[in-house]
């Protein structure tokens, strides 16, 4: 049937339908499908797609490129532990109402997958998970917290707690996840995300609006200046709020996290030219994220 063209291998022993491995390449994520279907099928009936590769499959950003292993979760009892080559198996209960699939494979809902991730990763590339989640409208916070309860006691439960309580689906990409973190951490007022300025009219849509101080933050990853049309706009969207009277400052990937005292001296400087004042540093909750240098 594989010289036919009726079967695609997809892995020693398994395969794909011609039907299925014509649709899989349309999808964005078709190849990584596929190399999913054939992991969990090589395992066992139990075997379910989960952690990162679920969160590929699902359209989440992670944070840093994506593992060369595949991540399988089975329920305990239902197999070894020990992981193929490339394979990469987790144990733990898996509720029916945890799983899902993607054309028939079996994968583990966005729910449960961030959880999955909150609870093995430190607190700042969960976050990013979840924010991804929450921004896409493709969980609540309601819904993570019921993972949360139904896996009472689980390794790390407190720490994916701390992050669906934090998680916020206003940030728009890994970088303003990460700036999020690095303002707590630094004891800075948590800011209003995704706001839009008039002045009367509309002057744009910025990153972080701390009100009270009258300063706007914009976190600018790779590459947003390397067209010089959208870098002369930016500019002089910049003038147009700093004449309704806000102060304006931008951090870009290598300074939210590699120098958060350079971020939190440049933002209570801003708050003060802003407003004449600058906050106390804030009492902070036991979620507070933790950043390394």
């Amino acid at each position: 049937m594989a010289e036919r063209g009726e079967l695609l291998r997809i892995g020693w022993g398994y395969y794909a339908t011609a039907e299925l491995a014509e649709l899989v390449p349309r999808l964005d994520v078709g190849a990584l499908l596929l190399s999913a279907a054939g992991a969990a099928a090589a395992l066992g009936p139990a075997a379910v797609v989960s952690h990162q590769t679920a969160a590929l499959l699902h359209g989440l950003s992670l944070l840093g490129p994506p593992p060369k292993v595949l991540s399988i979760t089975r329920p305990p009892g239902a197999g070894s532990r020990s992981g193929k080559p490339g394979i990469r198996i987790h144990c733990a209960a898996l509720p029916a109402e945890h799983v899902g699939g993607r054309l028939a494979v079996p994968v583990t809902t966005v729910p449960r997958t961030v959880i999955d991730l909150a609870r093995v990763l430190d607190f700042r590339a969960g976050l990013v998970v979840a924010d991804s989640a929450l921004q896409q409208n493709l969980t609540s916070k309601k819904e993570l917290r019921q993972v949360i309860a139904a896996c009472p006691r689980w390794p790390g439960l407190r720490r994916a707690a701390q992050v669906v309580e934090f998680a916020d689906g206003g940030a728009e990409s890994p970088l303003e996840s990460l700036a999020r973190a690095v303002f707590a951490a630094c004891g800075l007022p948590p800011p209003e995300l995704q706001v839009e300025i008039r002045n009367p009219e509309f002057i744009g849509r910025v990153d972080f609006l701390w009100r009270a101080f009258r300063t706007i933050a914009e976190v600018d990853g790779a590459g947003k200046y390397d067209n010089r049309q959208l870098a002369i706009r930016q500019l002089r969207r910049d003038k147009r709020l700093r004449e309704a009277g806000y102060e304006v400052v931008h951090f870009d990937w290598t300074e939210i996290n590699g120098d958060p005292e350079y971020v939190a001296t440049a933002l209570r400087a801003a708050f003060e030219r802003g407003s004449g004042r600058v906050p106390a540093a804030a009492v902070l909750p036991l979620a507070t994220p933790q950043l390394s240098r």
